[in-house]
């Protein structure tokens, strides 16, 4: 059994720690973080105790106090999960940075993503201090339980105290909000501000968590990045086919569901990964064909997002480009790419391998009605028609881009129905008002004029420009920033190494450059997610005023160099240290292409004027790119439609 990740033994002497080491008080003790130049960083600070032996599927509980003060300048290994052999059960720590443990500045909680099955919180590429430092925030990432030990259901498996049988790390993640909440303080965070943010399946809980009543209070706004929303059977088991798993693995491991606490973990965690193995079609479930995320239990997943109403807080979306590309391309995933299809009995053959980890009982129909849409759009919108592009784009559009566009657009639905609802509200109230005050006066046979007190008869403004200002304003982003070859398009996760600024260490630069260009685009991505952490409205100098989404005007925030690749790119920018000329270019570039007067110049000193051959638009408004290609699930009914 692994012990707690105690590197400083309680009641041990200050002198041990290091002259750099900073100190501060949680609720369970006194953690010793390290100082880095300009900012702090604590590493493997718990925020649960271990869920070994008894607490295995049971829910969060509190870590234990200690004495003395706890080494927290080291990380602790991920969750345990397949191909890493340092991950253990042992997982459950905080990592924070922080430009300074004193003053009350936003925090940002960060979820990482890996299908519910893989990754964690101390991965070079979610190294905290870039954002931290440039905007100001005190960052926070995690471990939770994965695979079996993390999203699964069955009632013997129950809590005796709690009573939840299922969903274990979402309820991780919402242990982690508490423990946030009870310690930002600490670190220089303001408990009363905080972002949830996450990627794929962390950007997918972001969004579960926020619709929960336990959790909501907690925090302020969301991020959801490339979230994958949760729905069967693709992305999910039915509660039937998790008791179904769960009881298969435990008569495999030769004991019943209750003693699958006292199983050895690898080989509960090899039991699962056998019965999800092969294709979908060949399995023990049909459900949970691509991933096993949350579980419909009505406690800690009341149903699928496209099922409930929207999300009733600030929300900045954001989605890549070319989604698909993350799992066609060698190298870019920690999973390997299937083969390329080079003809058009493989392409054939790919898309039809795509839509069975969605969908059972793929028809061949299916597959040539998805290759005319495809090729249809692709053709009217000028994109590549080739084999790889076409599977790459059904690929991502079928699991991240049409879920995602669709739910915000249900969300700015029902932000106008609201709206609407407001502003008929404020009409009869001042009109009720006025035929009062009209009664009053004339019976007191006073005349007063026709001025009227702010608030009477119409609002100031319409009802679309008071969602804008209401506390439940949703921006959408599509991060377009180019990859570069062999690599190409834009994809999955590609965000997370600009929001982190991590694009330029060795395992990222291959594909996503290491430029003053790449700098530039990370620095405005961070501006607008700190910016939206302050005050709910994302903005960044050189970047058009970002409006409201609103499905059929130019409201998406395109971000990423508009070149052929992210070589050419880098040539045409301007070096950092002349970045504001370039924004002011980007900004009024913008508002030409766009022909939107929300796309406004930013208001800054005149600069020089530059040539052509160095114009690199960064930033623009405009309607949902490439809607054609959505159209297709719309019209088979493939993901449930909001």
């Amino acid at each position: 059994m692994a012990t707690p990740y105690v590197l400083t033994p309680p009641g041990s002497s200050s002198t041990a720690r290091r002259p750099s080491d900073v100190v501060v008080r949680t609720t369970e003790g006194l953690v010793a973080g390290e100082r880095c130049r300009e900012y702090t960083v604590f590493r493997g600070v718990p925020y649960a105790r271990p869920p070994l032996g008894a607490l295995r599927f049971a829910s969060p509980r509190s870590p234990v106090c200690w004495d003395g003060v706890r080494d927290a300048t080291r990380f602790v290994p991920p969750f345990l999960q397949p191909g890493v052999p340092e991950s253990r059960e042992d997982a459950l720590y905080a990592n924070v940075w922080t430009p300074d443990i004193r003053g009350s500045r936003p925090v940002l909680v960060y979820i990482h993503g890996g299908g519910w099955q893989i990754g964690g919180g101390e991965l070079p590429t979610y190294d905290g201090a870039r954002p931290a430092l440039r905007g100001d925030l005190v960052v926070v990432t995690f471990n939770y339980r994965l695979g079996p030990f993390g999203f699964g259901l069955h009632e013997d498996l129950a809590d005796p105290d709690t009573g939840s049988f299922a969903n274990w790390g979402l309820q991780d993640q919402a242990e982690l909000l508490r423990w946030v909440r009870r310690n930002a303080a600490a670190f220089g965070g303001d408990p009363d501000n905080i972002t949830l943010s996450g990627t794929s399946a962390g950007g997918a809980s972001a969004w579960q968590l926020a619709l929960l009543p336990q959790v909501r209070s907690l925090i302020r706004r969301i991020i959801p990045i490339s979230p994958c929303h949760v729905w069967v059977p693709a992305v999910a088991l039915t509660a039937e086919d998790s008791r179904t798993v769960y009881a298969a693995i435990a008569r495999r491991l030769g004991t019943d569901v209750r003693g699958l606490r006292d199983v050895p973990a690898g080989a509960l965690l090899d039991a699962w990964q056998t019965v999800f193995s092969g294709s979908p079609s060949t399995r023990l479930v049909d459900s949970g064909r691509e991933y096993r995320g949350p579980v419909c239990d009505g406690r800690w997943m009341g149903g699928f997002d496209h099922r409930l109403p929207a999300l009733g807080l600030p929300t900045m979306v954001v989605y890549t480009r070319t989604e698909g590309a993350f799992f066609t391309v060698p190298g870019l995933s920690a999973l390997p790419a299937p083969p390329a299809p080079t003809n058009e009995a493989e392409l054939r053959a790919a898309v039809a391998a795509v839509l069975d980890r969605r969908l059972v009982g793929v028809s061949e129909r299916l597959v040539g009605d998805c290759l005319a849409a495809y090729r249809e759009a692709a053709a009217a919108d000028g994109l590549p028609l080739d084999p790889v592009s076409l599977w790459t784009e059904i690929w991502g559009d079928g699991l991240f881009r049409y879920p995602i566009v669709r739910l915000a657009e249900k969300h700015a639905s029902a932000e106008k129905h609201a709206s609407a609802e407001k502003h008929a509200s404020a009409e009869k109230h001042a009109s009720a008002e006025k035929h009062a005050s009209a009664e009053k006066h004339a019976s007191a046979e006073m005349h007063v004029g026709d001025g009227r007190h702010a608030g009477d008869g119409e609002p100031a403004t319409a009802p679309d420009e008071q969602v804008a200002e209401g506390t439940r304003a949703q921006y959408v982003m599509e991060f377009a920033h180019p990859t570069r070859p062999p690599a190409f398009g834009t994809p999955h996760e590609a965000t997370s190494r600009f929001l982190f600024g991590t694009f330029g260490i060795p395992e990222n630069a291959w594909a996503y450059g290491d430029g003053p260009l790449e700098r530039r685009i990370s620095d405005i991505f961070i501006d607008l997610v700190a910016a939206f952490a302050r005050d709910d409205v994302p903005s960044a100098v050189g970047v058009p005023d970002w409006p409201v989404f609103h499905p059929d005007r130019p409201t998406t925030l395109i971000l990423g160099a508009e070149t052929g690749d992210g070589a050419e790119a880098t040539k045409t920018a301007e070096p950092a240290e002349s970045s504001e000329a370039t924004e002011a270019t980007e900004s009024s570039e913008a508002t030409e292409a766009t022909g939107s007067t929300e796309a406004t110049e930013a208001t800054e000193a005149p600069r020089a004027p530059r040539r052509d051959a160095e114009v690199v638009r960064l930033a623009r408004l405009a309607t949902t790119p490439h809607p054609r290609q959505l159209r297709f699930w719309d019209d088979v009914g493939w993901v449930p439609r909001p």
